[in-house]
């Protein structure tokens, strides 16, 4: 009777346990998109800059839609998006990742450490 109780106790106290312990945030650096592209929404609503050299490196990603999110970061955080767009062939794409990163070395510059 005793095993029983503790057993359904345990069952009942590890889901609340579990619960209470706060997931850590997604981190744009990643490889995984479905983790990478939640983290870019949370660096935009937070205004965080830090991420920045992770999304213009996203920019060349093979992966479509993490360049369509990564462009989409990257606008919102700058308030530009220096003639790039995902869905250009790579040429294109990286002659614009070249705009990026002379505009990530800007803020590196700006940025005091």
């Amino acid at each position: 009777m005793c095993r029983i109780a503790v057993g359904v106790l345990l069952i009942c106290l590890i889901p609340l346990l579990c619960g209470c312990v706060p997931a850590p945030d997604p981190v744009v650096s990643d490889p995984d998109p479905m983790v990478k592209i939640p983290a870019m929404k949370v660096a935009v609503d937070r205004h965080n800059t830090a991420p920045a050299g992770d999304m213009v490196r996203d920019l060349a990603s093979d992966d479509a839609a993490v360049r369509f999110f990564a462009i989409g970061a990257l606008q919102r955080l700058a308030g530009d998006d220096f003639g790039y767009h995902y869905y250009d062939d790579e040429p294109v794409r990286k002659t614009a990742i070249l705009r990026w990163q002379a505009w990530l070395s800007q803020q590196k510059q700006v940025t005091p450490k």
